[in-house]
């Protein structure tokens, strides 16, 4: 765009998801069947141990033929499903420790090239917006230049790891081992933590199978909910069922997607099963998934003839607003709060919660599209850039972009509404430049954010985020056309701020005409001799 402005992409339909995971409590189990879960989770957590040591050791070089002996190897310790399914989750494992050594890379390299940028700077010089300036201080120009020196070995050192292809991997979580550490802090005695780090590092994952029973040969659960394991070869001993199977007593149900979960399970298609147990609380627990073909995407201009919901994110609350086909905010604007602080659980059921109140004020709205914005703060929240603003850095970090937008279109999947995503430049600058006063009244407060949401719905619309384009100063009455006209979408610069005229803003109405018209008295007075009267005449009124 014109003026310095960066480039704005286009707004885009987000994918649907491509797959589902589904979850349920184990109920009804016995102190036997507690135990065979145990006995299985800890042998096949202890292969999965050395197998995840293996395929570290290999590295890069891994291939096919590795891969065989790997599996080769632990087949007879357990059975050809349950290698194959330990040595496909050490290799993710590993994978994904890869591409986390990889973003510590860029990381560090980014905030290298920001010290040295910044050291180079005159003290005290100013910043623009796209890059930071000077340092305050000669004092806190040598601390940074000491970093500096320490970032750059760091590098040295990760980069060297990576060219090695070593990765750092714990099986279990890294918190949970560092918390060993710190027991009186966690509230935690040592058999506490020992149960739960046992607990962690347990393997009772199955994938699933196309065209076996039930979509799954070694965790194989009935369409009335029986469940059944196939043991290991070293615990086959354990076996209560046929063909070495062990068959718990208590039976499952799933309410989310029960019966999408049923059909899979009638024509065995493949369903992957995970059972895992919650020390804290006592229970287990078996998660269900499996794959499913991304959602057609619907063209844009189909999902918008109903209006849209712009939705602008922020640190404590989504901001909406409905807006219509002609890009009008209509009604008042919505606040759903949540609140991120605690554990990851509360702060995921507090993001559910808020979305999900969302998706039902749509559906009330018969709104098909939800506009949101594409955010990555990746490389906005480095220490280097933003060190002495911990607050702004803090709320940065804290706001959950990639979790809010996969939930959310997981969500409005099934609901047949549209996530929109839409580029986030100037959308709460502009919104609140050309949206929030006008819609400002004496009984309703609109704030920043609900204007930035007002910005982004319109930007997904395709419509400018100003309000309304100047009408010629030589027409102001209608000669040729209504001029109060939308700005085309090929009108360079439609998206900036007007241009600064010379002159009075007052149209054909004086400044001081409305204040004269309150002010000013009548000057005649009912009643008084000097008003003039109407008298009849005589002649009209004889014959």
């Amino acid at each position: 765009m014109d003026g310095g402005l960066r480039k704005l992409t286009a707004p885009f339909v987000a994918p649907g998801p491509s797959g589902v995971a589904i979850r349920t409590r184990l109920k009804q189990l016995t102190a036997a069947d507690e135990e065979v879960l145990r006995r299985v989770g800890a042998h096949l957590g202890t292969l999965a141990c050395r197998d995840l040591k293996t395929r570290c050791h290999d590295g890069p070089g891994h291939d096919v033929k590795a891969w065989a002996v790997r599996k080769r190897e632990l087949t007879p310790l357990s059975s050809a499903r349950w290698a194959g399914s330990i040595t496909r989750a050490t290799h993710e494992q590993w994978a994904l420790a890869r591409r986390c050594a990889l973003a510590h890379l860029q990381n560090l390299e980014a905030g290298i090239r920001t010290l040295r940028h910044r050291l180079a700077l005159p003290l005290g010089s100013k910043g623009s917006k796209r890059a930071p300036g000077g340092y305050r201080s000669r004092r806190e120009w040598h601390a940074k230049a000491r970093r500096l020196r320490v970032l750059e070995d760091r590098l040295a050192r990760e980069r060297a790891a990576w060219e090695a292809g070593t990765v750092h991997v714990v099986r279990g979580g890294k918190r949970l081992a560092r918390m060993r550490h710190q027991l009186p802090a966690a509230r935690l005695t040592e058999d506490q933590w020992r149960a739960r780090w046992e607990a962690a590092r347990w393997f009772l994952r199955a994938d699933g199978e196309s065209g076996k029973r039930y979509g799954n040969e070694t965790i194989r659960i009935s369409p009335d909910g029986q469940v059944s394991i196939r043991l290991p070869a070293p615990l086959a001993g354990l076996a209560n069922a046929p063909h070495g199977r062990y068959v718990l007593t208590g039976r499952i149900r799933f309410a989310h997607r029960g019966p999408e979960w049923a059909d899979r399970v009638a024509v065995n298609r493949a369903i992957a099963y995970r059972i895992h147990h919650d020390v804290q609380r006592g229970r287990w627990y078996v998660t269900a998934s499996w794959q499913k073909p991304v959602t057609q995407t619907v063209p844009l201009a189909a999902v918008l003839v109903g209006g849209v919901i712009g939705v602008d994110m922020n640190a404590d609350h989504l901001a909406a607003w409905r807006l219509d086909v002609h890009g009008n905010p209509t009604g008042s604007p919505r606040r759903f709060c949540y609140d991120l602080t605690g554990t990851t659980q509360h702060r995921d059921a507090q993001l559910r919660h808020a979305l999900t109140r969302l998706l039902n004020w749509a559906r009330a709205c018969n709104v098909r599209a939800i506009a949101v914005e594409d955010l990555d703060f990746t490389a906005e929240k480095t220490r280097e850039k933003h060190g002495g603003r911990r607050r702004f850095r803090r709320l940065v970090s804290g706001l959950p972009t990639g979790r809010l937008r996969a939930r959310l279109t997981s969500m409005a999947d099934q609901t047949g509404i549209v996530v929109v995503a839409v580029d986030p430049a100037y959308t709460s600058k502009w919104g609140a430049q050309h949206w929030q006063k006008p819609l400002t009244s004496s009984t309703r407060r609109t704030t920043r954010h609900d204007a930035a949401s007002i910005a982004i719905g319109r930007r997904a619309q395709g419509y400018p985020l100003r309000r309304r384009t100047a009408p010629p100063r030589a027409h102001r009455s209608d000669v040729h056309r209504h001029r109060i006209v939308q700005a085309g979408g090929d009108v360079p610069g439609r998206e900036g701020p007007r241009r600064r005229l010379p002159g009075p803003r007052t149209r054909s109405v004086p400044p001081d005409a409305e204040r004269t018209r309150a002010t000013r008295t009548p000057t005649t007075v009912r009643g008084v001799r000097g008003e003039r009267e109407w008298v009849p005449d005589p002649f009209l009124l004889t014959d």
